[in-house]
């Protein structure tokens, strides 16, 4: 069951959600407010998958609430459907390139597209995970989505992959950026160039006099062989990069000449070569109509902080320095920034921790003991230090956090059991490489 934040005063946009909802009762649980500040407030303690976001309700400060998920995107992200009144304003959202918007829509298209906007959420419930609750076991991840020639669509998918590659700890803020706009540029481009056959003159004379190349698209879809067009996004999501292939059904085009042509600011057309300076590696197939482009992955570093811990410095840690030891009396927290962090228990090792794992210590926290094992830096790393008073205060006035935290928690627990066998099998070949000791002899 997915939690749907709906912050709105308007009836159209609550009975649209009510009613789509109904159809997907054993999926989709709604909640709809009608004050700004309690709608903020549900969102840091639900932390609801989607949320949907009422611009046409005046009532409503969506830009506040907006505000509020962006302010922490550690702990918010993902899943925003905004609503306006005109397509105007659908356009001002979406240059904005917020990555938390999965849509923008008007009034009237949200009415009639939002039953589907769910059947497909539902279908892609995998990609609406909040950070850090994806059971990441660490092997190779594949799929593909197949879309019709609706931007929507395209919106839709590009979201779904960068949210969860930046969820899952994967990609950095600056290539959630990247990925997100090579996604669309090329997906743009094998949606109106190649399915829907529009030519460079034939889109910059549109442009000229129409301005809204949507029209243009859609008018093209009137063609049922067009209309029957897909598109195909296939992934690899490896341990140390990740690899997409965009496909369309179109007769392709001689990339090799548009890729060696140069454009001045008025123009479009750029997309190609922007999305090549953006990525590595990216490659087409003879025909034009396939495209494959690789991005490589955050390795040992988070890709964010935490909100409440931005206050506390940033402890540097060597190669095969000791973080904390068995049996010690101290119970502070440690968020891991960077770094890997091998765990011994009466000397043997036992596990290496991290970011992905995004704590140090929290047992010993949690249950006010000793240290159940020591804990040494298997090289350069930082670890945020949060003494246990500082992160009792900073949770009663952040409460929501304490509820995600154990939420959290639960979610290692539950992860743990799954990681067994490749959690054994990561420590048998540290212990055959050079960087790590079977024992610790300090």
């Amino acid at each position: 069951m997915k939690k749907i934040l709906v912050a709105s005063t308007n009836p159209s946009v609550i009975q649209t959600v009510k009613a789509a909802c109904k159809t997907y009762a054993a999926y989709f649980d709604p909640d709809f407010y009608t004050n700004t500040d309690e709608a903020i407030s549900f969102i840091d303690y639900e932390l609801p998958e989607i949320k949907v976001l009422d611009f046409t309700s005046p009532d409503i400060d969506s830009n506040r609430i907006l505000a509020a998920i962006n302010a922490d995107p550690w702990l918010h992200n993902g899943g925003i459907i905004a609503v306006v009144n005109k397509p105007a304003q659908v356009q001002e959202i979406e240059e904005k390139k917020d990555p938390n918007i999965l849509i923008v829509q008007t009034l009237y298209t949200f009415k009639e597209n939002f039953a589907r906007l769910l059947r497909i959420l539902w279908s892609n419930q995998q990609f609406l995970f909040n950070r850090g609750m994806q059971e990441r076991i660490g092997g190779r991840e594949t799929g593909s989505f197949i879309c019709g020639n609706d931007p929507m669509d395209i919106r839709l998918y590009t979201n779904f992959l960068v949210n969860y590659l930046y969820c899952s700890n994967r990609i950095s803020d600056d290539d959630r950026y990247t990925l997100q706009t090579t996604l669309m540029e090329l997906l743009t481009n094998a949606l109106e160039h190649g399915n829907c056959k529009i030519t460079y003159e034939e889109k910059t004379k549109w442009l000229e006099t129409n301005g809204n190349i949507l029209e243009l698209i859609a008018s093209k879809q009137k063609d049922p062989e067009i209309a029957a067009k897909k598109i195909r996004i296939s992934y690899v999501i490896g341990k140390n990069k990740s690899r997409f292939r965009i496909k369309d059904e179109g007769d392709g085009f001689d990339w090799k000449k548009r890729m060696n042509t140069d454009f001045n600011e008025e123009t479009h057309g750029r997309g190609i070569k922007l999305s090549e300076s953006l990525v590595s590696s990216m490659t087409y197939n003879d025909k034009g109509n396939e495209v494959t482009f690789e991005i490589m992955n955050l390795q040992n570093a988070a890709n964010t902080v935490p909100g409440i811990m931005v206050p506390f410095a940033n402890i540097k840690y060597s190669k095969n320095q000791i973080v904390c030891r068995q049996n010690d009396s101290t119970n502070d927290l440690f968020f891991i920034v960077s770094g890997r962090y091998a765990v011994y228990t009466d000397k043997k090792l036992v596990s290496v921790l991290t970011p992905n794992d995004m704590f140090i210590g929290e047992m010993a926290f949690l249950l006010n003991d000793r240290r159940s094992a020591t804990i040494l830096s298997v090289d350069e790393g930082k670890l945020i230090r949060i003494p246990k008073v500082s992160f009792l205060n900073l949770i009663r006035k952040n409460p929501h956090y304490g509820i995600f935290l154990s939420k959290l928690l639960a979610q290692r627990l539950v992860r743990q059991t799954h990681r067994s066998v490749s959690l054994l099998n990561e420590v048998t070949e540290l212990k055959k490489s050079d960087s790590i000791d079977d024992t610790l002899d300090i």
